[in-house]
């Protein structure tokens, strides 16, 4: 029989484009036979209410009685409780936040006086007290579910169930991250001709989201822990003490109770959408605070990297990565993240090393043999996924010369006597495709771990799919500085010279891109000068030496002395003279440069040294100078040269 009510034809269209939740579902109907006790719970607009409005249906359609109440419309006392309620046999308490202070009252009093087959629907934005789980009774008679968002398959049949056109469909669930309310409000967008490309396109949107998602933070310091925790991949303590300061314990016990915010065991991780929303939100409200922000996470992650060791190394280079979300490979990682499947970046083992030589190109095996810490791999259920080496250069022997890769590098980078050079060979994912998106978590992460860290005159990355990822590099500042070909297959050598680009200084360069996905090379004025060879570099020392109270920057600027060389070579000065034996170096130095002493032989006076005694103190004392400064530009341990 047709509908014959305005209630029934709405009652109708809401199970219509109701989709999802099957599990919950098929919890009620066996409630619905054996009573007990259900507790929802998700964030705002994650379906609660429509889930809520389907086991009514249920309900009804198995004879029962029910009562549907509201907790915002409930004064929170039991007098007020009780008398909202009718003769039912089924109770359906929505809003249940609410009636929080009512919670020790009902487990204790309300619900054991209900009848055995009775059963009582809890849904609210936060999880059950401890007491629902610690409990026996309760524990027995409850079962908790909370609410995730809808997977693809039902996201896009919501969309469908809407009316929303094929061709749109696709690019709708990923803005909506299968959250269901996100979604209705993109299918009526786009519906009204507005399809947008991200949330900053439709801020009315955003602002309904955010009424939904997020109440009013109590302090400025609570807002700005929201902002950290949509922005970082996962908030620890230990980045909100660098954002928010010592309200940092305050603001992570907060955070820890919001019901779209997961915490696990490496940090908080807001639900995606909760996070598009704050993140947009922030970014149009307050621009400069937004970036602000944004550069204070990058440098506690970048300093994370630099610190760290192990497995947490991968976790945390992954961090940066998560930060480029305005990168050409931000579809890559995303669907990497949306797989769900537990996959990470780790050290290769003597293990991996037939997979890898059977499935890659010459020179494979020869370079594992030697260099065998250069081997990272990731290792899913079935196996290896993909693998690639950071190969360290210049190597003894004749491998580095045989192999045409890392010879052509070497020729490319012409360094100077001490300084080594980075070059990511042998990149490949499954079926040995180098844009799988395994290949891509292993050359991201790997590459990162290796060039935040100073040291290198040069880092290569050579592919043999250049289309693939050439917009990456483009992104990164790199450029295309060679092509050679191996076994008849043409590999493409991706470089940085990090002797004229400070890694610091590309660090702050992606922070910029970070905001603005900007391309293209590193901007004329970040470039210092062509590097000096090791005698014009002693020669700049020797002169600056000789006017060191005034000395300028010269033809030091472009070195790693860095845009104040004499700083450097007095503190240089004071590192010598705390190295063994240094003592007598530091004092002929400091005599004769420093404290502005008329003339050598007066230099000598005050020293109490032979003038001859004195000159040969003094040349070796600069000698050694020079080669803690070279150390220093070519990277090298300062040790070494001491």
């Amino acid at each position: 029989m047709p509908p014959t009510r305005v209630a029934d034809l709405l009652d109708l269209a809401r199970a219509r484009s109701f989709v999802g939740r099957e599990s919950e579902l098929a919890t009620f109907g066996e409630l619905l036979g054996t009573g007990g006790v259900l507790f929802l719970y998700g964030p705002g607009g994650i379906g609660k209410s429509s889930t809520l409005h389907q086991f009514q249906r249920r309900a009804r359609s198995s004879g029962r009685t029910i009562d549907a109440l509201d907790g915002r419309e409930i004064d929170p006392s039991p007098e007020a409780f009780r008398s909202a309620l009718g003769p039912a046999s089924v109770l359906l308490i929505d809003g249940y936040e609410h009636l929080a202070t009512l919670d020790d009252w009902l487990r204790r009093e309300f619900l054991p006086s209900r009848a055995e087959t009775d059963v009582v629907v809890l849904a609210g934005r936060t999880a059950p007290a401890a007491a629902w789980r610690t409990d026996p009774g309760w524990r027995s008679l409850t079962t908790i579910r909370r609410l995730d968002p809808l997977g693809p398959g039902e996201s896009v049949e919501l969309l469908a169930r809407a009316g929303v056109p094929v061709p749109l469909r696709e690019s709708l669930v990923e803005l909506g991250r299968g959250h269901p309310l996100a979604m209705a409000l993109l299918a009526d967008a786009a519906l009204t001709g507005t399809v947008p490309r991200s949330l900053a396109d439709v801020p009315e949107l955003i602002t309904e989201l955010l009424e939904c998602l997020v109440r009013e933070p109590p302090t400025d310091a609570h807002a700005t822990g929201l902002a950290t925790c949509a922005t970082a991949w996962l908030t620890t303590e230990d980045l909100l003490r660098d954002t928010v300061g010592p309200d940092a314990p305050a603001v992570w016990e907060w955070l820890c109770r919001r019901p779209f915010i997961t915490c696990g065991p490496r940090g908080l991780r807001p639900h995606e959408l909760a996070r598009d929303v704050l993140d947009a939100s922030f970014e149009r409200r307050s621009p400069d605070r937004y970036r602000e922000l944004h550069r204070i996470i990058h440098d506690h992650t970048v300093a994370g990297i630099r610190a760290a060791t192990g497995p947490d190394r991968q976790l945390r280079a992954q961090h940066l990565l998560y930060l480029h979300r305005r990168s050409p490979m931000t579809t890559a990682y995303h669907q990497l993240r949306s797989s769900n499947v537990p996959v990470a970046l780790v050290p290769g083992t003597p293990d991996d090393h037939a997979a890898v030589v059977a499935s890659s190109e010459p020179f494979a095996a020869e370079w594992l043999a030697v260099q065998p810490s250069a081997l990272s791999v990731v290792r899913g259920e079935s196996g290896l996924l993909a693998y690639i080496m950071h190969l360290l250069l210049p190597f003894e022997g004749s491998l580095a010369e045989r192999d045409p890769v890392t010879r052509t590098a070497l020729a490319h980078a012409s360094l100077r006597p001490g300084e080594r050079i980075g070059v990511a060979r042998f990149l490949a994912g499954r079926d040995g495709s180098q844009s799988d998106l395994y290949a891509v978590l292993a050359g991201s992460v790997s590459s990162i771990i290796e060039w935040v860290v100073p040291g290198k005159a040069c880092s290569y990355v050579t592919v043999t799919d250049p289309v693939f990822w050439q917009p990456m590099f483009d992104y990164l500042a790199f450029t295309r500085d060679f092509e050679v070909t191996v076994d008849g297959v043409s590999h493409i050598g991706f470089g940085m010279d990090w002797r004229r680009l400070r890694v610091d200084d590309w660090l702050d360069l992606m922070n910029e891109r970070e905001h603005s996905g900007g391309t293209g090379p590193p901007p004329a004025s970040l470039l210092r000068p062509p590097p000096l060879d090791q005698a014009a570099f002693a020669t700049a020392v020797r002169n600056a030496l000789h006017d060191l109270p005034r000395a300028s920057a010269g033809p030091l600027a472009g070195t790693a002395l860095g845009p104040d060389p004499r700083a450097a070579i007095i503190s240089a000065i004071g590192t010598l003279g705390a190295s063994p034996k240094g003592g007598p170096l530091q004092a002929v130095l400091n005599r004769t440069y420093l404290k502005g002493a008329p003339s050598q032989e007066a230099a000598a006076s005050v020293l109490g040294l032979p003038f001859s005694t004195y000159r040969r103190h003094l040349a070796k004392a600069v000698d050694s100078l020079i080669a803690l400064l070279w150390a220093a530009e070519t990277g090298q341990d300062p040790a070494a040269s001491s």
